[in-house]
C-alpha cells in the first residue's frame, strides 16, 4: 500500500513531537514524560486514553526522539511467538548499543500469563515496555507488570487540538474548505482525532463522488449520520456514563440526569440496559420515600420492550426525570446492606419457638408457636412489645425512614409503634 492509498489519519500521522497535538498535560514544559525525554531516562509506561488521542502515534515519537528500536504489536493479534521474536529482535538491538520500545497496543487484552511474559525482559533492561489500553489499569493489567510502568492518562484532544489537525490536514491534501465546516467537524470530533480525519476523508469522497468537489455542513451531516460518538460497551467510558446517570439522578438534578441519558443511547446503549439501572436506582436512593418511582420505572421498561425506539426511550426519559426530582431515601439500601454484614457476621441462629409453625400435633408438643401472638387480634392490630428477631439481637434496629417523602410518615408511624412497645408490659426479650 503507498502512502496516497493509507487512510487520511494514517497519512496525517506527525513525524515528530513537536507536531503532535494535546497531552501537554504530560508533555509540557516540566511535565514528567517531557523531563523524562529531555534527559533520556525512559521507562516502562502504560498510555491509557480513550480510542484517537494519539496513544500509538506518541509511542512511535518518542522511539524517534531517543533513536530507539520500535516494535509494536496488537494484543488482539499476537502471540506467544510473536512476543519471543519481539524480545529476540531487541536483544539484538541492544547487542549493538540500541535500546528497543516494544509497544503493545489494547494491552488489556492480553490474558494474566501473557502480560506476565514480559516482567523479565522489562526488569533485565531488555525492552522500555509501552503499553496502551482504553480500560482502567488498575483492573486490567497485572500489579507485577503495573508496579513496574508508570501509567500516564492521555485525554481527549481539545476543539482547538482537532481544528490544528484538520488544517494541516487540509494543507497537505489540497482540500478547499470553509472554516464553518472545518469548525464543524471538530465539534462532531468527540476528542478523536482518527474520528475527525476519517469524517472529513469520508465527507470529502462523497463531495468528489457527487462531482461537487466542496464540502459543506450537509455532507458532513451527512457522513456523521453513520458515525456513532465514542462509547466502548462494556469499557470504562461505558461505566463514567452510567455512574453519572446515576449520580445525576441521585443529586436530584433532571437535566444532569437526562443529559447523560441521551449521551447513552445516542452512544448506542442497550435502552433495555439502561431500564434494568433505573430500577435499581428507585430502590436504592429513592426506595420508600416515593415507592411510585419503582412503578414508573417498570412502566418505562415494558414501554421500551413493547414498542422499542423512539417511543421507549421517550418512557426512560420520563422516568428518569421523575426519578431526579423524587424525595430521596436510601434506608431501605442502608438496612439492607447491615443486615448482610450482620448475618455475615453472625451465627446461624434458630428461628424463635414463638415464631415456628406448627402443623402437627408433635411439633405443638415441642413448643413450636407457642406464645405467638395474632396481630390481628390485638388492639390497633399491633402485639405492642413483641419481637420478631433471633433473641441474640434482641431489638435492634435497622430500617431507618429519613424524613422525607412517604418515608417521613413511615418513620412517624414506627416511632408511635415504638411508644406502645414501651408502655406494653409485654415484652418478649428482657
Amino acid at each position: 500500500m503507498t502512502d496516497q492509498q493509507a487512510p487520511l489519519a494514517a497519512r496525517m500521522r506527525p513525524q515528530r513531537l513537536e507536531d503532535y497535538r494535546g497531552q501537554q498535560h504530560i508533555l509540557g514544559d516540566g511535565q514528567p514524560l517531557r523531563r523524562a525525554l529531555e534527559t533520556g531516562q525512559l521507562h516502562s509506561m502504560i498510555f491509557w486514553g480513550p480510542p484517537g488521542v494519539g496513544k500509538t502515534t506518541l509511542a512511535q515519537l518518542i522511539a524517534l526522539r531517543v533513536d530507539a528500536h520500535f516494535i509494536q504489536l496488537s494484543a488482539v493479534l499476537a502471540g506467544v511467538k510473536d512476543i519471543r521474536n519481539a524480545v529476540e529482535q531487541a536483544r539484538q538491538a541492544l547487542a549493538c548499543g540500541r535500546r528497543t520500545i516494544l509497544f503493545i497496543d489494547e494491552v488489556h487484552r492480553f490474558n494474566k500469563a501473557q502480560q506476565d511474559a514480559f516482567l523479565p525482559y522489562v526488569e533485565d533492561g531488555t525492552v522500555i515496555f509501552v503499553g496502551a489500553t482504553t480500560e482502567n489499569p488498575s483492573f486490567e493489567i497485572n500489579n507485577a507488570l503495573l508496579s513496574r510502568a508508570r501509567v500516564y492518562p492521555l485525554r481527549a484532544l481539545a476543539q482547538s487540538d482537532i481544528l490544528e489537525i484538520l488544517t494541516h490536514s487540509l494543507e497537505a491534501e489540497g482540500w478547499p474548505v470553509e472554516p464553518s465546516v472545518l469548525q464543524h467537524l471538530a465539534e462532531q470530533a468527540d476528542g478523536d482525532a482518527r474520528r475527525a480525519l476519517n469524517l472529513l476523508e469520508l465527507a470529502m469522497d462523497m463531495a468528489q463522488q457527487e462531482g461537487s468537489g466542496e464540502l459543506s455542513d450537509e455532507l458532513v451531516s451527512r457522513a456523521m449520520s453513520h458515525q456513532p460518538r465514542r462509547f466502548d460497551k462494556g469499557g470504562d467510558l461505558f461505566y463514567e456514563q452510567i455512574s453519572a446517570l446515576h449520580k445525576s439522578v441521585r443529586g436530584s438534578s433532571p437535566d444532569g440526569a437526562l443529559y447523560w441519558l441521551v449521551r447513552m443511547l445516542d452512544g448506542g446503549c442497550d435502552p433495555v440496559y439502561i431500564a434494568r439501572r433505573l430500577l435499581r436506582m428507585a430502590s436504592e436512593d429513592i426506595g420508600n420515600a416515593d415507592p411510585r418511582a419503582l412503578r414508573i420505572c417498570i412502566d418505562a421498561w415494558d414501554v421500551q420492550e413493547r414498542l422499542g425506539s423512539p417511543e421507549g426511550e421517550l418512557a426512560l426519559a420520563q422516568a428518569v426525570c421523575y426519578l431526579a426530582a423524587a424525595p430521596k431515601s436510601n434506608a431501605v439500601y442502608s438496612a439492607f446492606n447491615r443486615l448482610r454484614k450482620e448475618i455475615a457476621e453472625s451465627p446461624s441462629y434458630d428461628v424463635p419457638m414463638h415464631l415456628r409453625n406448627a402443623p402437627s400435633k408433635l411439633m405443638k408438643s415441642q413448643g413450636f408457636g407457642e406464645g405467638y401472638r395474632y396481630a390481628h387480634d390485638e388492639p390497633e392490630a399491633y402485639a405492642a412489645g413483641e419481637n420478631y428477631l433471633p433473641e441474640a439481637l434482641g431489638d435492634k434496629r435497622f430500617y431507618e425512614p429519613v424524613p422525607r417523602g412517604l418515608e417521613k410518615k413511615i418513620g412517624e408511624k414506627l416511632r408511635y409503634l415504638r411508644q406502645l412497645d414501651a408502655q406494653s408490659p409485654y415484652k418478649r426479650y428482657r
